[in-house]
């Protein structure tokens, strides 16, 4: 009935697609409020796992929703299994977008950084990896180096838009 998670060789695939892009901004979010409460990189990471699984399963059911009974290519009506099928394969990459974040808030939980570091840390990767999938996307149309870089830092931008909201708020 769900779909199987992807392999290693398949995670940046998923992280690719606006679900994996708007997971990312989404991820940022949280950890830039839970941190703003000088929280824990452990509380930090329970409140990005439990909201981030909320609105993930918000955003497959709508899909699932949405798509269940439209008339497919083969001019019969999406069953309900697939649509959710579907939905859970096209918003993986809203789920993966936590990884690379939560293991930066582990160096934290583990005591290897301080948790405003890991906390900070996280945010930045968040930044990097927003930065590197519009790199990516740009050089895989073969778009020339400065076309890249602009969508690099169009990419980036939304997280470097979180980490100032949260430096002025919390300064």
């Amino acid at each position: 009935m769900s779909a199987a998670p992807p392999r290693t060789n398949e995670f940046t695939r998923y992280l690719s697609t606006g679900a994996g892009v708007y997971g990312l901004i989404l991820v940022s979010g949280l950890i830039a409020t839970a941190s703003a409460a000088h929280a824990s990189s452990v509380q930090v990471l329970l409140f990005v796992a439990v909201t981030l699984g909320v609105f993930w399963l918000a955003h497959a059911y709508s899909e699932a929703v949405g798509d269940h009974g439209r008339t497919g290519a083969d001019g019969n009506p999406m069953r309900l299994r697939d649509a959710i099928r579907e939905s859970v394969r096209g918003t993986w990459g809203m789920l993966l977008a936590a990884v690379l974040p939560a293991g930066a808030l582990l160096l934290g939980v583990f005591g290897v950084l301080e948790d405003w570091a890991a906390n900070w840390l996280a945010l930045w990767v968040c930044v990097g990896v927003l930065a590197m999938l519009g790199y990516r996307s740009y050089h895989k149309r073969g778009a020339p180096m400065h076309v890249r870089l602009l969508g690099a830092l169009a990419t980036a931008s939304f997280g470097l838009i979180i980490i100032a909201a949260k430096a002025i708020v919390t300064h």
